[in-house]
């Protein structure tokens, strides 16, 4: 990906004088910014990797595959959140790894983790880099170097057993090459996560990923039938039926880790059928309310849609004013769902149908299939014009959680409103949008977009808008993160999460695993 932005630089997004003019009139958005940093501008603090340590490094892996130009090291300097992204753009000297090390095997991990418990070395795993919670952040801690552990060498189908639906993938592999490599023998992974284009099976693993469809699919770690991880204390390959009751599922330490456990180099994930049809469904509800009950009829009755999302009321009327502008097609008034159903043509079209009566009956007006069509081309799209909208001068930021049915209406009030009310404090009114991302029989993932005027010092602006919806999340008894992880961004909530023993439980698995520290510090453990 660019180094200061998401994605390629072929797809980014212009917006169109009359966006501009909305944004400044409707928020106070200046659109006279300065052009960003040229990346020979930014400057990097001097690598700490001793020679030494870089020549027994390059045993291991092989000297073309440890990196310290100053090239690579930007692009592995972070994720791609909003505070990332500003922080890119700072013309002060800035943290990098101080090396990339491309292994190109589970032994190469494994012997690279033991040399760096030896060392003290911290190492940071690297997938895709498309965190947005500073799961990928090169922190050290207490160690004198950090290396990024890129893991893209580790790219490779290993196996497929056509009659069990089991693809073993190495961690490497992104969302597209999964999809190619399963493709030619007719299967799928299904898992689209916003993130596709670029993350990797392994990040989906180590992160608890939630793709889009995951109404239909199910979360990345409902797929995860085994994983193959090395730690600085040996390697772990865990899972071996559907189902056990071999005491606690050991897979569930290090499925949602984010590294700080161990490197998952192998999973076995379950994959199914490339769809033989996929029938699309858009809907329009008078108030997000009546949608929200919608859905819930629906997830609960079992007539489950292989996607299905509701938009609030201020989200559906920003993508009806953008759609123009992006070269979408308009969507409806009020408040904006979809639905799609793959499959057989058969079977989709049965639920399809099934669900079609249940959604009617609660009020839902259908719209055709277009709005569906439209969202899916393109729904891998929003963090370009998020970008768009950052350098004309807008702050624009996502949070996501999660809670029941009966506390949703809760939750979003509560987020929308600490949200509102920091930004508004300190001078910079803010559009807050909702939508439901992911749904449950008992509930459901609500997902928040923040756009405003930046300060004159956005970062500290948004970290107090972080924490307001944070504190806010936890007051009503919500979780602080439902798949975008961790990291180093909800860490202070997770003593709220899981409270002081399981934080306990935590570190006591860590002292297991990685007695010295050196994995991925300052991340998930409270």
């Amino acid at each position: 990906m660019e180094w200061d932005a998401w994605g390629v630089g072929e797809f980014r997004k212009q917006l169109s004088p009359q966006v501009l003019t909305l944004l400044n009139a409707a928020l106070g958005v200046s659109v006279e910014q300065a052009p960003p940093p040229a990346e020979s501008g930014v400057t990097l603090r001097p690598t700490n990797l001793t020679e030494e340590h870089r020549s027994q490094i390059a045993a291991v892996v092989g000297a073309d595959h440890v990196r310290t130009d100053d090239a690579t090291r930007l692009r592995h300097a972070g994720g791609k959140s909003t505070p990332d992204l500003l922080r890119r753009k700072d013309t002060e000297p800035q943290d990098a790894p101080d090396a990339v090390v491309l292994p190109g095997s589970h032994d190469d991990v494994l012997a690279l983790l033991r040399w760096c418990a030896a060392e003290s070395v911290a190492v940071v795993p690297f997938g895709g880099g498309t965190s947005v919670v500073g799961g990928v952040d090169p922190e050290r801690g207490a160690f004198a170097e950090v290396i990024a552990l890129d893991l893209r060498r580790l790219d490779a189908l290993v196996s497929l057993d056509p009659i069990s639906g089991i693809a073993v993938l190495q961690a490497g592999v992104t969302g597209p090459q999964a999809e190619q490599l399963l493709g030619a023998h007719g299967f799928s992974l299904g898992h689209f996560p916003q993130s596709f284009q670029f993350a990797t099976i392994g990040g989906f693993a180590a992160t608890r990923s939630s793709g889009q469809a995951s109404a239909g699919y199910g979360r990345f770690d409902d797929m995860v039938h085994r994983v193959r991880v090395a730690t600085p204390a040996g390697d772990l390959d865990l899972g071996r039926a559907p189902a056990s009751a071999a005491g606690p599922d050991l897979r569930e330490l290090f499925v949602g880790s984010e590294g700080t456990f161990g490197i998952i180099t192998e999973v076995a994930v379950r994959v199914h059928p490339v769809p033989e049809t996929t029938v699309y469904q858009g809907w329009s509800f008078p108030d997000f309310e009546s949608g929200a009950a919608a859905l819930r009829t629906v997830i609960q009755t079992g007539a489950t849609p292989t996607v299905m999302r509701l938009s609030d009321e201020a989200e559906t009327g920003l993508n009806l004013a953008l759609a123009g502008d992006i070269g979408g097609d308009s969507p409806t008034a009020g408040c904006l769902a979809i639905t799609t159903f793959e499959g057989t043509e058969a079977h989709a079209r049965a639920r399809h149908d099934e669900a079609f009566a249940l959604i009617t009956a609660a009020g839902g007006a259908a719209l055709g299939e277009q709005p569906a069509r439209s969202w899916e081309h393109g729904r891998f799209d929003a963090p370009y014009l998020r970008d768009a909208l950052l350098n004309a001068g807008a702050i624009v930021e996502t949070l996501e959680t999660a809670t029941t049915w009966s506390n949703l209406s809760n939750l979003r009030i509560a987020v929308t409103t600490a949200l509102s009310e920091s930004l508004t404090a300190q001078g910079t009114p803010a559009l807050v949008m909702c939508h439901i991302s992911h749904t449950y029989p008992t509930g459901a993932s609500l997902y928040f977009t923040v756009v405003c005027a930046q300060t004159a010092d956005p970062l500290p602006q948004w970290a107090a808008a972080k924490k307001a919806a944070g504190d806010a999340i936890v007051s009503v008894g919500a979780t602080i993160t439902h798949h975008h992880a961790v990291g180093r961004d909800h860490r202070p909530w997770m003593t709220d999460e899981v409270g002081e023993l399981g934080g306990r439980v935590l570190q006591a698995v860590k002292n297991a695993v990685d007695p010295t520290g050196i994995l991925n510090p300052g991340k998930l453990i409270p």
